[in-house]
């Protein structure tokens, strides 16, 4: 048809067609969109897995739960404990050997309630199969959040599953090998007078080992939380300079808290609180770094 013969009602036919065969990227982003309920059946799922992944893990542990105590729970309690051993090698080579040498550690495990030994089983093997369990338990968690996030903030947390889960992993190692060997050293031949005898409830026993470990591997993630503070701009790297020296003081007293009281302890379990510190300092000098790079561009 001529040019000359289009009338306007033609015109607004097109246009109007035109129009309305056009894709919205607004209403397909709606679309794809999942509804609450959606994301309350994935999110049902994943723990469900994890849950059935710290379930067998708890089963593993309770049929061989005898060796656990002895070899695990119980061996921080018993002078031949690999730390122990260090220390005393560490005072042989200092010349101090009688003062870091561990000679005994006095004190007796009692089970005061029928059902003391099967719950303390039940207890611990639930305790392992968390610890072992975590990485999974978190990449599941993080399977939920990852898919919420942009593809520019899915790149910033690249690999926040292996870190997240080898700071978790090396404080229950710090918390198992080195706050938790001083603390009942400390505790066990600790004595008002001598007529009084350390005689501790396993639950007491238990309750302190797992507490001293799970509270290690949680303070290690000290920089993962730095990484994200720093992101949403509520921290910065010349804030934690600022303030290093009451950090400083604030991980002494920490360190104090779950360690025996003496210089020796306090600065062994400070030191790597206090590298976690400077890391994390140069973690978010980093991310300030990259936001400015994303702002210029």
């Amino acid at each position: 048809m001529p040019l000359d013969q289009v009338s306007n009602d033609d015109i607004d036919k097109y246009e109007f067609k035109t129009e309305s065969e056009e894709k919205n990227p607004e209403d397909e982003l709606k679309g794809s969109e999942m509804s609450l309920i959606d994301h309350l059946e994935t999110l049902r799922w994943h723990l469900i897995r994890a849950t059935i992944a710290v379930g067998v893990l708890m089963i593993v542990a309770f049929f061989n739960i005898k060796w656990i105590f002895e070899n695990i729970l119980i061996a921080p309690a018993k002078t031949n404990f690999w730390t122990y051993q260090q220390l005393c090698a560490l005072g042989e080579y200092l010349g101090t050997k009688e003062a870091l040498c561990i000679q005994k550690i006095s004190f007796e495990l009692q089970s005061r309630t029928m059902t003391g030994q099967f719950m303390m089983s039940i207890t611990a093997s639930a305790m392992i199969g968390l610890i072992i369990g975590f990485p999974y338990i978190f990449w599941e968690i993080w399977q939920f959040v990852k898919p919420a996030l942009y593809k520019k903030e899915q790149k910033a947390a690249s690999g926040a599953v292996f870190w997240v889960s080898m700071l978790f992993l090396l404080g229950v190692v710090f918390g198992y090998y080195v706050v938790t060997p001083l603390s009942i050293n400390f505790l066990a031949n600790y004595q008002i007078a001598d007529s009084i005898k350390n005689q501790f409830d396993i639950v007491s026993y238990l309750s302190t080992v797992i507490t001293l470990v799970i509270g290690c591997a949680f303070l290690f993630q000290l920089p993962i939380l730095v990484y994200f503070l720093a992101k949403i701009g509520v921290i910065t790297a010349s804030f934690m300079r600022k303030y290093r020296r009451h950090a400083i003081v604030v991980i002494l007293i920490l360190a104090g808290v779950i360690t025996p009281p003496d210089v020796f302890s306090q600065i062994i379990v400070s030191l790597p609180l206090w590298v976690l510190y400077e890391i994390s300092i140069n973690i978010a000098l980093s991310v300030e770094k990259n936001i400015a790079k994303e702002e210029e561009k």
